[in-house]
């Protein structure tokens, strides 16, 4: 049951929190008597939806259509991440931060991960086995994390493949297919992979580095505490 004096014990470091534009609308959002829990949800929404029209620049013949259907999933992508940033806010905002808001954090971040991966793959230019070996890559970092979490470490959203840098190159990779000529996408291999799947590659490489990373530091706290 949310109590005013919880305090969540491990929250990602985001710069944006401390700019204005984001504090006022967490304010509004808290006196409007907006759900933590709800915003939670309705960022995995826009997650899947992000992903779906991902998916969907594969399945369209005009390019105009294409066009804005990748702007739009950019768009989606970036909702996700403003929702993921303000559920929390909202919730020390509102003093309704509580044990099972942290578990409406953290699962429908899991779903929007990999939609949103998945969906990538599936994308003009993706390729479906890198959007579900990125997916499983971008699970196995949060789960590590969690493992950590319940082994008293700390900090362990290090990088260089975590979930706001994950989202940012997707971003721009989904921009630039909007942007650029068709002539200027590279087509690599008889798939034609294109930006798409360079990223998803590159979530993957980058993944793993993190999840070692974060690996590392649990190893490191266990020694040290039984030292």
């Amino acid at each position: 049951m949310p109590t005013e004096s919880y305090q969540p014990s491990d929250r990602r470091p985001i710069a944006s929190r401390n700019r204005k534009i984001f504090q006022t609308l967490a304010a509004i959002l808290a006196d409007s008597h907006v759900s933590p829990n709800f915003i939670s949800v309705a960022g995995m929404v826009m997650g899947v939806a992000a992903g779906l029209l991902l998916a969907a620049t594969n399945f369209v013949s005009t390019l105009w259509v294409e066009r804005s259907l990748w702007v739009a999933a950019a768009a989606g992508i970036q909702l996700r991440l403003l929702a993921n940033m303000l559920d929390g806010m909202v919730a020390l905002a509102s003093h309704k931060a509580s044990p099972l808001g942290e578990l409406y954090n953290e699962i429908p971040d899991r779903v929007s991960d990999a939609a949103i991966m998945i969906g990538a793959g599936y994308a003009a230019g993706g390729s479906p086995a890198l959007g579900y070996i990125a997916a499983c890559v971008a699970l196995l970092t949060a789960y590590i994390r969690a493992v950590g979490k319940a082994a008293g470490a700390s900090d362990l959203f290090v990088g260089p493949m975590a979930k706001p840098q994950r989202m940012f190159v997707l971003t721009l990779g989904a921009l630039l297919m909007a942007a650029l000529p068709t002539d200027w996408r590279p087509a690599w291999g008889d798939l034609h992979v294109s930006f798409p799947g360079a990223i998803l590659a590159l979530i993957i490489v980058g993944g793993l580095i993190t999840a070692g990373r974060r690996l590392n530091l649990i190893v490191r706290h266990l020694r040290g505490a039984n030292s």
